[in-house]
């Protein structure tokens, strides 16, 4: 068998903008780190000015796209990258603020959905689904003696959300795997895994017990997942490395 055609390989994105996230997703966790394990408050600008620039910089991976795997799945990308923004800020400032950022990541996931939707019907693959569904209502029964009232209802509603936008992502990614775009498909199913383990680590450093380093934890995935779901906006990502067939 022949290589697939050549116009389907990926084109990466720019070095450039490949160092920028790089740089600014390190900063975030930096400082974060500093903050939270020594204490070094002097480094929170470090904080606040990569954190909501490493976002933006996904935002402008999946805008500039030349090949998406569809303007609507871009455009409801877009809109979920723009949300996490949203919610990032919120969740930097006070914790009285932590349940407008959990919105923020709400309506985030609910677009990543709406995309994921675009090109799949509902639930098609319904063991993932359930499988993060499951895991869902182990991680809330877990949190829920730590939660108030309000948060009874919010973490509960997002963890929903989140498990969902989980299921979708990798039934996606089964439904389409034989789809000239499944590379990219599989991007986004890792992505929204990713997304749910950088979650779970959050909510448990808060609600539950403190982690070692949790800020490198839940940020460093965190990147990882918004990444994989912002390359995934390319219908060629992946394509070089899985085009080369034997001849």
């Amino acid at each position: 068998m022949a290589a697939l055609p050549s116009t389907l390989a990926s084109d990466p994105p720019p070095a450039s903008l490949r160092l920028a996230f790089a740089v600014a997703a390190l900063g975030a966790i930096v400082g974060a780190s500093l903050d939270e394990s020594l204490g070094w408050h002097d480094g929170r600008w470090l904080y606040w000015l990569c954190k909501p620039l490493a976002t933006a910089l996904v935002f402008v991976l999946v805008w500039r796209t030349a090949a998406p795997v569809s303007p609507v799945y871009r455009r409801r990308l877009l809109a979920g990258i723009a949300c996490s923004w949203v919610g990032d800020v919120f969740l930097m400032l006070s914790p009285v603020w932590f349940v407008a950022g959990l919105l923020g990541f709400l309506l985030a996931h609910l677009f990543f959905i709406a995309a994921f939707l675009s090109d799949k019907p509902w639930a098609a693959r319904p063991l993932p689904w359930l499988l993060c569904l499951g895991y869902g209502v182990g991680a809330a029964w877990l949190l829920w003696p730590a939660l108030d009232a309000v948060l009874r209802i919010a973490v509960p509603l997002y963890i929903a959300v989140l498990a969902s936008m989980g299921g979708q992502a990798i039934g996606r990614a089964l439904w389409l795997r034989d789809a000239p775009t499944a590379p990219a498909v599989r991007l986004a199913g890792i992505g929204a895994l990713v997304f749910m383990a950088s979650d779970s680590m959050l909510a448990w450093n808060r609600f539950m017990t403190p982690l070692p380093w949790a800020a490198a934890g839940v940020l460093g995935t965190y990147y990882v997942a918004m990444w994989l779901i912002g390359r995934s906006a390319d219908a060629r990502a992946g394509q070089r490395a899985s085009a080369r067939v034997a001849a």
